[in-house]
């Protein structure tokens, strides 16, 4: 569904337009509708389709609340949680609050994740990008059972 890296710029306002190839398919599959909250793996944010965070919310009300860890998952995501919409123009405001967890200031990357995508400042996700690559690097050979039978 969503798929690539797309460098955009955030308005003075806050917003991000979403390229031109996914609004049509967010307006079908969700009618514009979507969540936004912050990613626990790294200073980013995940932006879903409602459907899609509809799922997630799910799972994560079924979580024991009495399991630190699942208390904290629920805080972070569901607590952050904030639903936006398309507007007219194809653009979604990023609350105040998510663009300072995520130090997003005018340059950010978005990044498809088939079921949703990843908002990044460029700068972080220049980071993240050279360590996965760095990672990988260290790491060649040491692939897991599951991953090496993956043929691509």
């Amino acid at each position: 569904m969503f798929r690539g890296v797309h460098t955009l710029n955030l308005d003075s306002k806050g917003r991000l337009a979403i390229p031109v190839r996914f609004r049509e398919l967010l307006k079908r599959h969700c009618n514009g509708q979507m969540v936004i909250t912050v990613n626990r793996n790294g200073h980013s944010l995940l932006l879903y389709p409602l459907p899609e965070w509809e799922e997630i919310e799910r799972k994560l009300v079924k979580l024991p609340s009495f399991n630190k860890q699942a208390r904290r998952l629920q805080l972070l995501l569901v607590g952050h949680a904030t639903e936006c919409e398309l507007d007219g123009s194809g653009r979604i405001r990023v609350p105040p609050p998510l663009r300072e967890f995520a130090g997003l200031q005018k340059a950010v990357v978005l990044i498809g994740q088939i079921n949703k995508f990843e908002i990044w400042s460029e700068q972080a996700w220049n980071a993240q990008l050279a360590e996965c690559l760095e990672q990988e690097d260290a790491e060649e050979g040491g692939l897991s059972d599951d991953l090496r039978s993956l043929s691509l």
